[in-house]
């Protein structure tokens, strides 16, 4: 599968740069949004997702076989009665932390503890914020003091890193998971490195 120990090794590193217990490379930044997405997603799921978040992350949303709710642009209050509205089981909140069309910052500190008032899964793309936010580059949420309380980090390394290539940092737990059932990882190319 072209699974290496240079990938374990970066995999490890990426971990390590966004505070959690596991990664997973992808080849782009784009696969690792969809494959999330995607894989979160699914019947009896509902997404809620900011609406100016980037192409991959909508296109995860148009995917995932969910229930998608679209809030306005880092309105803190519609996200809230959004999800105090939801039913489902599985609450998805998914945002960009510095969005990549308008270059401003979400309010990941207040998004965090809306999505622990309502049991949500938070996934944050960090892609214009690795190396470039936080006192080790781990973004946005490092920034914020709220890194332990995403459960999902999603970013390139293609913008400031100076490479090619996505990840996801997790939890062990969730890696396994999307190792298995991200349809944008499982079948397409690893990641040449």
């Amino acid at each position: 599968c072209g699974y290496t120990g240079e990938h374990e090794s970066l995999e490890a590193d990426l971990a390590r740069l966004a505070g959690t217990e596991a990664a997973l490379l992808f080849p782009t930044g784009f696969a690792a949004n969809l494959g999330v997405v995607t894989a979160l997603g699914g019947e009896g799921a509902e997404i809620f997702s900011d609406e100016l978040n980037h192409a991959s992350i909508i296109d995860g949303c148009r995917l995932a076989r969910a229930r998608v709710h679209v809030f306005r642009h880092a309105d803190v209050d519609h996200l809230s009665s959004l999800l105090a509205a939801s039913k489902a089981t599985r609450r998805i909140v998914v945002t960009e932390t510095v969005f990549s069309m308008d270059g401003d910052i979400a309010p990941i500190a207040e998004i965090a503890d809306v999505c622990e008032r309502f049991g949500a899964i938070l996934v944050t793309d960090e892609a214009h914020a690795t190396l470039v936010f936080g006192e080790r580059g781990g973004g946005v949420a490092e920034e914020a003091g709220v890194t332990g309380r995403v459960d999902v980090h999603i970013g390139t390394l293609s913008k400031a890193v100076g490479s090619q290539g996505g990840f996801v940092a997790t939890s062990r737990r969730v890696r396994e998971f999307l190792l298995n059932v991200a349809r944008a990882y499982v079948f397409t190319t690893s990641p040449t490195l």
